[in-house]
C-alpha cells in the first residue's frame, strides 16, 4: 500500500486595515478639494477687497481717457 504525502502550504491573509485608510484618504481628499474650491472660488479674502481700475501708462502711448468720457 502506497501512502502519498500532499504537502500544502497555507497563506493567510488579512484584510483589516485597508478599509480604515480608504476611508481617512476621501475624507482627507474631499477636505483638500473643498479649500481649493473655497480658495479660488471666493479668493480666500474677507470680503474688504474691492475691484480697483488700475491704468498704466507705457511711454509713446496717449494716457487713457478717464473713466465717464468718451474717447478721441
Amino acid at each position: 500500500m502506497t501512502h502519498s504525502h500532499n504537502d500544502r502550504e497555507v497563506i493567510v491573509e488579512r484584510d483589516g486595515g485597508t478599509g480604515v485608510g480608504m476611508i481617512v484618504g476621501i475624507i482627507l481628499a474631499v477636505v483638500i478639494v473643498l479649500a481649493l474650491i473655497w480658495y479660488f472660488g471666493f479668493g480666500g479674502f474677507d470680503g474688504s477687497r474691492q475691484d480697483q481700475d488700475i491704468n498704466i501708462n507705457v511711454p509713446g502711448e496717449p494716457a487713457p481717457a478717464p473713466p465717464g468720457e468718451p474717447a478721441p
